[in-house]
Formats: structure tokens, sequence, C-alpha cells
């Protein structure tokens, strides 16, 4: 089975009403109690400049296509809280609150904050008071949970070795989003590095009986690949499946079919695609 995309739109261009050209990057996508779409992501002006992003974008929806609307920012970087930037949201839902998880940087790269914001109505973020939920490195980052049978389980970027190593996608599990397991290793990449890499923005998604592993920019800064798998915890190069020309790309379930976004630096927001399995 391969996987590919129909042909992107885009649905939200964070420049409108601004002075200057602004991107998002990694985000996130998640609709309320009431039907209505919110989309959350890193943002900065153009050029990029990963290391002073320091707010997420927040827009509002009651279609998934559009109009969106521009928000106030959902968080802005809390240098007291040993934030230096803000990274790659990811919203979930536990049944009584939203639970928004991210990479609020710090001074030690090889030990990076995953933090935890939590909201009962998508518009006011509070940070968890205890600070971090753990550290990882390098740059341990994009944070993507889903719930799996009796725990949660969220997966992230980094390296074998927090200080470097093989590009990995890693992933902890929780019973309560809060107290998190030590790390495991679901996919390790031939590649070595410590800063940026190829296992970026992991997204898992169950599917026709089977586990998708979305990562990239493979292996271009618009490219993402798709791996499957009978676990949800183990994945292999060997097992590619498809290529989609998507950057940051997350998949969206509108309850009538499935959607693959893409976005980043000088992609003028955030475009959406049907996502396509063929035999």
């Amino acid at each position: 089975m391969d996987v590919t995309s129909g042909p992107f739109r885009r649905i939200y261009d964070p420049s409108v009403g601004e002075e200057r050209e602004w991107y998002i990057n990694d985000h996130t996508l998640i609709r309320d109690g009431c039907g209505r779409w919110h989309l959350y992501g890193i943002t900065h002006p153009e050029p990029a400049d990963p290391f002073d992003e320091t707010q997420f974008a927040h827009a509002i929806a009651d279609e998934l296509l559009g109009p969106w609307t521009k928000q106030p920012p959902a968080l802005i970087v809390d240098r007291s809280y040993g934030e230096t930037h803000l990274w790659a949201p990811h919203v979930v839902h536990d049944g009584e609150r939203y639970h928004m998880f991210y990479d609020g940087g710090g001074v030690d790269r090889t030990a990076t904050a995953m933090n935890l914001a939590t909201s009962t109505d998508l518009f006011d973020w509070q940070r968890h008071p205890d600070g971090p939920l753990f550290r990882d490195g390098y740059d341990a980052r994009d944070p993507m949970v889903l719930w799996l049978v009796d725990r949660w389980v969220m997966y992230y970027c980094a390296t074998s070795d927090p200080a470097g190593g093989n590009h990995v996608v890693a992933y902890r599990t929780s019973t309560d989003l809060v107290e998190w397991s030590d790390r495991a290793i679901a996919y390790t990449d031939p590649s070595t590095g410590t800063f940026a890499g190829n296992t970026e923005s992991p997204f898992v998604l169950w599917h026709n009986d089977s586990w998708y592993l979305f990562i990239g920019p493979r292996p271009d800064y618009v490219g993402t690949e798709v791996f499957r798998s009978d676990d949800p915890l183990s994945f292999r190069i060997e097992d590619k499946v498809g290529h989609i020309a998507a950057h940051a790309a997350e998949v969206v379930d509108d309850g009538e079919q499935l959607w693959v976004t893409h976005a980043g630096w000088g992609q003028g927001g955030v475009w959406i695609a049907p996502l396509i399995f063929t035999e």
C-alpha cells in the first residue's frame, strides 16, 4: 500500500493583516466540543529564526477548510519558567481538559524541556506548575501524543544519545499525561548529527489495520516519508510506503476523510490536502 496526497490548498495565511510576512511551522489542529476547529503552531516573521520563535499562533474556523480567523497568541515564552523558545505544540483532550505539549528549550540543548500547558476552553492556557515533564536531547522536540489501549504514548524526535548520534523517534508512556516513563525508541534512522535531522514532526496513525509513521524533512525541506508497521512502537526504514510533498505534516480526521497538512519556513502559511492510501 502506498501513501500519498491529493493537491494542496492553503487554508491559513498568518501574514494577512500584518506589515511583514509571517510563517507557521510545526503545528497542530483540534476540534472543540462545539465542532469548531483550532489551529496552533510555531510562528515568526520571515525570514526563519528558530531560536527567536517565542509565541504560538492560534486561529479558529467553523470548517476545516476555512475561513480561519486569527486569535491572540496561545502562549508567549516565559523566561521565568526557563523557556528560551516555543516549538511544536501538540494538543489532545483527555475527556476533561485540553493538554498542550511543546518544547520550551533551555540553556542545555542535550536536556531540552518538554513542557505542558492545559486549558478547558482552548483559549486560556496555564502551564503545569511543577515545570517541565522531562528533559531530553539533542533538541528533543515535536511531541505527538495518542491513546494506545491503556496508556498515552508521546512520540518525539531526538538523537540516540542526548549529545548526538542517530536521529530517532523516541517515545514515552503515561497514564495521566503528567508522569512519563523513561525513553524508548520507535524508529532509528541511519543518519547522524545533532541539530535538525530527518525524524522531525513524527505523527503516528492507525488506518486499515496498520500503523503508519510520518516523519520529515525527507529528503528535502518539503518532504515527508511514511513507514508502515504492525507495531506502533517499532518502525524500520525498510518499511517505507509513501512520500508526501509536505513539511511538518499532521494528519487530520474531519469525520469524513483524512487530510494531511503542510507548513514551514517560506511556505506562506498552512496548507492541506486529502491523504490517499492506494493498494
